[in-house]
């Protein structure tokens, strides 16, 4: 199922000639086609050019008629007007994309808002706001075009990130909007695998990004928020932070996510893709993410009659660590075997005496 290596490498190695990567001696390679999401700034526009560069074609998703005029500029662009929000939107795009005839290999889930507020002062308003777009609308975009890409046996990548692990003060909503893919991205996985349709999750950290900008746009318009009961100092520094950062014109602040969109490529195109991606800029924001986890993994695990032992849970994590690494994959049937046969023996502890 994982295939696209090949295609993708053919077509870089086609493009650094200045060949056309739909041609192949007297052979002709269908240029693969991909729906990004929220592909205006950030890790949208990024992996829109990345892709465009190396040989795909990319319907670029955007609402505003500027950035759509700005992505249509690009070769191997095709701007689409299309609010994740909006079903009569994400219908046309369909229509569009069908009737051009590409096919579409794959959906990059990528359009995302932000909201900071502590959760007890915050308005229902603001949490309905964020999940119609990271959650709803990630919804919306795959149900709307999985027929095409299930036509392809293509891919899908929804763009989570840390958040979906881990969760701070003030950043409760938007954590579980991202809590909220990441158990969407795995139950869809595990759904379109029957379909060799693969689904995959990309972890972004603190890159360079709109999203916050855009956040501190939307609370400084917002002329008729009520005090906070219990945070209201924090609610003006972080206003006071907004301010400063509008007047001193910091449009992105942070690393630009290059890695990001390179990861992107990965999940779409590489032959044996991970289910998920973690791309931090630093290697404090992965230790975060991977503690976290572990964390959680350790407090179920604890202090109940059916918890494994220490050794136990290395002996589970040394059986997944080649599959994690690549060096052995699902599609291979007697690894398939091997590892079912092997999480049976581990999680009913099949020959152990039980303490």
């Amino acid at each position: 199922m994982r295939r696209a290596g090949y295609l993708a490498a053919l077509a870089f190695t086609l493009s650094l000639f200045g060949l056309p990567s739909t041609v192949l001696a007297d052979e002709v390679v269908p240029q693969k086609a991909v729906l990004i999401t929220g592909a205006s700034t950030g890790i949208g526009r990024n992996a829109a050019e990345r892709l465009a560069a190396a040989g795909y074609f990319v319907y670029a998703g955007a609402r505003k008629e500027a950035d759509l005029e700005e992505l249509n500029k690009i070769d191997n662009i095709m701007a689409v007007r299309l609010d994740v929000t909006r079903q009569d939107e994400i219908d046309a795009a369909v229509t569009l994309i069908r009737q051009e005839g590409r096919g579409l290999w794959g959906i990059v889930n990528n359009a995302g808002v932000n909201v900071v507020a502590p959760l007890i002062e915050a308005d229902i308003s603001e949490l309905e706001f964020l999940f119609n777009v990271n959650v709803y609308g990630v919804f919306r975009v795959t149900k709307a075009f999985a027929p095409l890409v299930i036509e392809s046996k293509g891919r899908i990548v929804n763009i989570s990130s840390i958040s979906g692990f881990l969760s701070g003060g003030g950043y409760g909503m938007y954590s579980a909007s991202k809590h909220a893919v990441e158990a969407f991205t795995d139950s869809l996985a595990r759904e379109m695998e029957e379909l060799d349709v693969f689904v995959a999750a990309i972890e972004p950290g603190n890159f360079a990004s709109e999203i916050g900008l855009s956040r501190c746009k939307r609370r400084l318009a917002d002329t008729d928020a009520k005090p906070y009961v219990y945070f209201e100092e924090r609610r003006q520094q972080l206003l006071a932070r907004c301010r400063e950062r509008l007047e001193a014109g910091v449009e992105n602040e942070g690393t630009p996510p290059d890695a990001v969109a390179a990861a992107i490529e990965l999940a779409l195109f590489e032959e044996n893709p991970k289910d998920h991606y973690l791309v931090v800029p630093r290697q404090v924001e992965a230790g975060w993410t991977i503690a976290k986890a572990m964390e959680e993994i350790l407090s179920l695990n604890a202090r109940h009659e059916h918890s494994y032992t220490r050794d136990e849970l290395i002996e589970l994590m040394d059986a997944y660590w080649p599959l994690a690494a690549g060096d052995k994959s699902f599609d291979d049937e007697a690894t398939n075997a091997e590892m079912r046969a092997f999480f049976q023996r581990w999680a009913t502890r099949e020959g152990k005496a039980t303490e």
